[in-house]
């Protein structure tokens, strides 16, 4: 069987009206894409040699000095371009420099206060200098213990924070207080005594964060030591945080001698817990004086107060400070009381006793029965000189 050879298949011709498609248009296109990429990739390497010379590299202004300064809580944004317009950063490296502080992590790093710039410094030298920790300027300030809100404010109208009456103004603001997490009408009570180092620039409220941030950590740490404490006064009082400010402000105001403190809490204590002592009045004289000088409301007899207690005053139903006529703890704490106060409540000492009365020496003699107080309220108070104050009918034999 003989197979026929095939024929080579012809070029297909196109018609004479369609002419032949030129190359020319690719060429074009592979040149520009070639010299786009010889131009990027040169553009890119200076780019990229610009950025690694940029923190190194001197500013285009002169060396005099240029202040510029930066408020508190200035965003980043706001601080570059405020170097800008002093002519620190150049307006067109903004964008250099901003990667530059960002790459660094030290955009939040920046410090409040006046910083010292020249316009030939690297931008290096700039960071450094925003981020530099600022000189602040402080005021040492000694809070006693047993200084009410009122004392306290004079204290730091004297050191230079203002006004009393703004400072004390400060001290009841309702937003303030809410902010801090208080009870009651002030911060009495939370103004930790202490020796401080408060900016001297510093407001009232600053201050006053400052006092209570410093009370706090000082009672969460005696919390902390004396949680089974903390459960009984719970248990057997229904007590909180709250009640046990107001008893160490008690203790704080009726004694200086601080061995005595455990023994007065307890006698305060004792008065509350045991049944057999009726009414449960804890009869303490700083009390009243406390709600006829540094409350905010103030009874007709409290506004007869001219500095000693009277009987007018010992009878007084509407003062709520009275613990003469009122039953348990006053609303609120009588004075800032210190660490020892504190500890004397947590850790009282334990007693029969349920009165005391002041020797006139700045210690007191404490008695079990009504007759044994009495008959050391006529030795010791009787006598002639008034004491300050105790529990049980300590008041002035004179008052009228």
């Amino acid at each position: 069987m003989t197979g026929t050879a095939q024929a080579p298949a012809r070029r297909q011709r196109l018609p004479w009206w369609r002419p032949r498609r030129s190359r020319w248009p690719q060429y074009v296109a592979l040149a520009v894409v070639a010299i786009t990429l010889v131009v990027g990739g040169v553009w890119l390497s200076r780019t990229y040699q610009r950025v690694i010379e940029y923190p190194d590299r001197p500013g285009v202004g002169s060396a005099e000095p240029i202040a510029v300064e930066v408020a508190k809580g200035a965003s980043f944004p706001q601080v570059l371009a405020q170097l800008i317009e002093a002519g620190v950063i150049p307006e067109d490296e903004g964008l250099y420099f901003k990667l530059f502080v960002l790459h660094r992590g030290a955009a939040g790093k920046i410090t409040a206060g006046a910083h010292g710039f020249r316009g030939d410094m690297t931008p290096e030298q700039v960071l450094a200098e925003l981020v530099r920790p600022q000189r602040t300027e402080e005021t040492r300030v000694t809070i006693p213990e047993g200084r009410n809100i009122l004392e306290v404010a004079d204290i730091l109208a004297v050191a230079g924070y203002g006004d009393a009456s703004v400072i004390l103004e400060a001290m009841r603001d309702p937003a303030l207080l809410k902010e801090l997490s208080i009870e009651g009408e002030s911060v009495e009570g939370y103004l930790y005594p202490d020796t401080y180092k408060f900016p001297t620039a510093a407001t009232p409220q600053q201050v006053i964060r400052r006092m209570v941030e410093q009370h706090h950590k000082v009672y969460d740490n005696l919390k902390r030591s004396h949680r089974e404490a903390l459960e009984e006064l719970r248990k057997t009082l229904g007590w909180g945080d709250r009640e046990i400010v107001i008893m160490a402000s008690l203790v704080e105001k009726e004694t200086a001698a601080k061995h005595e403190r455990p023994l007065i809490a307890g006698v305060f204590l004792n008065r509350l817990r045991f049944q057999s002592f009726q009414p449960k009045r804890l009869e303490t004289d700083p009390t009243i004086i406390y709600g006829c000088t540094a409350a905010i409301k103030k009874s007709a007899a409290c506004q007869q107060f001219e500095g000693r207690i009277r009987r007018i005053h010992l009878r007084d139903p509407d003062n709520p400070y009275n613990t003469y006529t009122h039953e348990g703890l006053p609303p609120g704490p009588i004075t800032n009381a210190g660490k020892a106060a504190f500890e004397a409540v947590l850790a009282p000492k334990k007693s029969r006793f349920l009165y005391f009365v002041s020797r006139n020496d700045k210690t007191h003699q404490f008695s079990k029965t009504i007759a044994e107080h009495e008959a050391a309220v006529e030795k010791y108070m009787r006598q002639g000189a008034v004491g300050d104050g105790s529990a049980a009918g300590a008041a002035d034999p004179g008052a009228e």
